[in-house]
């Protein structure tokens, strides 16, 4: 059974039988596959014929190792031979070296519509115009909002507020959501999502000799999602620990776990200079449940889980999100979609003194909407022009 995730259809939808590489990426195990499944019924309701639609899969498991750009393009002519206009729908093109070539060759010479994923941001990244050249739209893919994860459970006869502490405790992994996990269980399966990224697509891919330096650097950033620090300071870290490692190494993990979607990078914009700044960011977790099943459940971990909640809800809308510098005040999220602008700062719950989160949102002199968004049903309601949301609330894209 397929569970409708209808944000993602009304993205690629523009884009059907448009002369362009439509790239879906994201970490994996989020749902990319499912996603082309929704696409085929699109594209069946449209009238497409079942034999036009050419679904490949380029998992190692489906394809055999070292396959080469020209073997793919090779393969892919031969399954469109003969049969008029076609769509391919190909799933997770990383594992194929040079794939935009032989994808680019198709572009060119076949009457066909074309559709990627992967699980690798470098398929999003400026470098792959030197083979497209320009011919390619991006669309990112997450993990389940919260949204989603309520339709996912339909039925269960859990109210919403059982099924916020649920997102909360398993995250949006797609295949957790589906199941009845016990929270080992539950957590045992994000592990193994977690060592698949971390042991075919970065430590292998990228011939990593010491892969306890690179875990210890991976549980420092784990550890702190949602405080800010840089390159040098995980390296003084380390230091410590009698433990040494350049920083132009830990800056190739970094860039490698953002590849793979473990992590996200989230710098600090001056709202006085109004510039981004590129010192001491933030990172946040692709899904919130690699922090629990790395590191254990624990409450005290709260603050910084809401926080990575509302900065995914927030990319999943299309907002570049950013920590708000205003002189020596920090705002949790700056997010800019466009002429659009929000400010939002998170809590568990509203302190009797909320200098940090209402004050600071005080100060900005512009006229964009201010919210803070806390886990306290009871704090609810509008000081001084600034938004006290429910956590839900704001999780639900209609409320704001």
């Amino acid at each position: 059974m397929i569970i409708e995730r209808p944000d993602y259809i009304q993205a690629i939808r523009p884009f059907i039988d448009q002369p362009l590489v439509k790239i879906l990426a994201g970490i994996r195990r989020c749902g990319k596959s499912t996603i082309f499944e929704m696409l085929r019924e699109e594209l069946l309701r449209r009238g497409v014929a079942r034999e036009n639609i050419v679904w490949k899969r380029y998992t190692e498991m489906d394809i055999p190792q070292n396959i080469s750009s020209k073997q793919m393009y090779d393969e892919l002519k031969k399954a469109i031979e003969g049969k008029g206009r076609c769509y391919l729908l190909l799933d997770e093109v990383q594992e194929v070296s040079g794939w935009e070539r032989a994808v680019n060759s198709l572009l060119e010479d076949s009457d066909v519509d074309l559709y990627v994923t992967g699980s690798n941001s470098k398929l999003m990244a400026g470098e792959i115009s030197t083979y497209l050249t320009g011919r390619f739209v991006s669309i990112s893919v997450y993990t389940l909002s919260f949204e989603e994860f309520l339709k996912f459970k339909e039925g269960k006869g859990r109210n919403e507020e059982e099924l916020l502490k649920e997102y909360i405790r398993f995250g949006g992994f797609p295949i957790i959501a589906l199941g009845d996990y016990e929270e080992n269980a539950a957590y045992q399966i994000v592990n193994g999502i977690y060592h698949t990224v971390v042991s075919r697509d970065i430590i292998k891919r990228h011939r990593i000799n010491r892969q306890d330096l690179f875990d210890r650097v991976v549980r420092f950033i784990i550890e702190n999602v949602g405080k800010t620090f840089s390159a040098n300071s995980i390296s003084n870290f380390l230091k410590s620990e009698y433990r040494k490692i350049s920083v132009e190494s830990i800056y190739n993990y970094l860039r490698w776990l953002e590849q793979g979607f473990i992590i996200y990078p989230c710098r600090r914009f001056d709202l006085q200079g109004k510039a981004v700044l590129k010192t001491q960011e933030k990172y946040y977790l692709g899904d919130i449940s690699l922090k629990y099943a790395l590191l254990g459940y624990n409450r005290k971990m709260l603050d910084g889980v809401l926080e990575n909640i509302v900065f995914l809800e927030l990319k999943r809308r299309g907002y570049d999100v950013y920590i708000g510098k205003n002189e020596t005040k920090e705002i949790d999220f700056v997010a800019i979609r466009r002429e659009e602008k929000i400010y939002v700062q998170v809590c568990v719950q509203l302190p009797e003194q909320s200098d940090r989160e209402i004050g600071n949102l005080m100060e900005i002199r512009d006229h964009y909407p201010k919210y803070v968004v806390t886990l306290n049903p009871l704090d609810v309601g509008i000081e001084n022009g600034i938004r006290i949301v429910y956590l839900p609330e704001f999780l639900r894209k209609g409320n704001l």
